[in-house]
């Protein structure tokens, strides 16, 4: 009986001392992952936007009408870089998830990473040499119909991290591409212009926003070769 008694508290102690290691890797791994907080894994990429023959139907779906004009138009009435969580407003939530070895500090700026350009392979290690691009310019939105939307949605289009509307690329070639439409630029990468014409159809698409006659040509053009 006494044999059988020890046995039991030797199993006992052993699932002790079992509960003990594994709250102790836990508490490990816990600490770890509090030292390493300015350290992010970024997707590297944005949100992956529908197939060409998707996109196709989509563009189908377009209401074709002339661009309106710039009457009122203001960047102040598309309020953007708003706050997303973790101390991140979007330019940084989008720099963190498109860069590669991406550390920040506790106000979420970016201390260290690299970033690729889609729009034409170039590749930086500083923020301040990369523009979040709006895939739709915020301009082009507004003639395109945001005019008469609420300030809300004009936020929204802005900010939005669930469809491909936003992207780390190369500031000048951002100032060049400006507020024009697929029928006025491209990309410089070629390669690239399957994915941007998707994306683009995706945006608009999901606003409800309107293309003109040349943009639609563009597109269909586009998504044709893809």
């Amino acid at each position: 009986m006494a044999h059988k008694h020890r046995t039991v508290r030797t199993l006992y102690a052993r699932r002790r001392w079992s509960a003990l290691l594994a709250a102790l890797a836990a508490a490990v791994s816990g600490l770890l992952v509090a030292l390493t907080l300015g350290a992010s894994p970024a997707a590297a990429e944005p949100p992956t936007p529908p197939s060409a023959s998707e996109a196709t139907t989509m563009l189908g779906d377009l209401t074709e009408k002339s661009e309106g004009s710039m009457d009122g138009y203001s960047r102040e009435k598309f309020p953007h870089w708003i706050d997303q969580g973790d101390s991140c407003n979007t330019r940084e939530a989008v720099l963190k998830r498109d860069g590669k070895g991406v550390e920040t500090g506790s106000d979420c700026y970016p201390t260290k990473g690299t970033w690729t350009s889609p729009y034409d392979g170039e590749s930086w290690t500083k923020p301040s040499d990369v523009d979040i691009d709006h895939m739709v310019p915020l301009a082009e939105a507004w003639r395109s119909g945001a005019a008469d939307w609420t300030q809300d949605k004009r936020q929204k289009l802005a900010n939005d991290l669930k469809i491909a509307q936003l992207l780390a690329v190369t500031d000048n070639v951002n100032q060049e591409k400006g507020d024009k439409d697929p029928a006025e630029w491209m990309p410089p990468s070629s390669d690239y212009h399957c994915t941007y014409v998707r994306m683009w159809v995706w945006v608009k698409h999901t606003y409800d926003l309107t293309a003109d006659s040349q943009e639609k040509a563009a597109l269909k053009k586009a998504l044709a070769g893809c």
